[in-house]
């Protein structure tokens, strides 16, 4: 790697980091610089904008993600169940630490890169998964009665509840406050469900050893 890449990848992990803490409207390209022990004259060289710098670190977070889906999807030597629990971590990795804050300037301050997203995650994420179910349901771990639509709509809600801060705000208060689970875990806990209802018996044993 170059000199200029390594910098430009150390000002997008501070960058990152910093929006994840504080969001994006709050944070500052004179926070970012701080952080980095660099000039904000010498940021402005590698990146001319705050817009920029937040619109690359969710490039870096896509491309990373489809990496890790694809390279998981891809291996043959890992058993089914195995590859829905690795699917599992993987996703909620890469997309739980994105708080509500910087998910809700995304949508009022960089409404093209909300879409992105949302865009990334519809054509890829949902996808990748659809082919992974049928997969299973080739060689037999997946029930042969399963809509796969269904199950990719049911994982596509479990999503949403992790990426969009809006989406749990459609139910009643009181439900959301008897739930009593933070938004990863409502994610984990609706993955779980998926799997139960679709696996085989077979699946199901070979998912709990994994």
């Amino acid at each position: 790697m170059s000199k200029k890449a390594d910098i430009e990848n150390k000002i997008l992990e501070v960058a990152y980091s910093l929006f994840l803490k504080q969001g994006y409207k709050n944070t500052t390209m004179d926070d970012i610089a701080q952080e980095l022990a660099m000039s904000k004259k010498t940021l402005y060289k590698y990146f001319p904008g705050k817009m920029e710098l937040l619109s690359a670190t969710f490039d870096r977070l896509k491309t990373s993600l489809a990496i890790k889906v694809q390279t998981l999807l891809d291996n043959k030597y890992i058993p089914f169940a195995a590859k829905l629990k690795s699917l599992l971590t993987v996703v909620a990795t890469d997309l739980a630490p994105i708080n509500p804050d910087l998910l809700e300037d995304l949508r009022d301050h960089a409404p093209e890169i909300w879409k992105e997203l949302q865009d990334y995650i519809r054509e890829s994420a949902y996808l990748r998964f659809q082919k992974l179910i049928q997969e299973g349901m080739e060689k037999g771990y997946v029930a042969s009665h399963v809509n796969i639509s269904l199950v990719v709509f049911m994982y596509a809600s479990a999503i949403q509840s992790l990426i969009d801060p809006k989406f749990l705000s459609q139910f009643p208060k009181e439900m959301r406050e008897s739930m009593g689970l933070k938004t990863s875990e409502i994610y984990d806990q609706a993955i779980q469900i998926i799997y139960q209802g679709i696996l085989t018996d077979e699946a199901k044993e070979e998912y709990q050893q994994t």
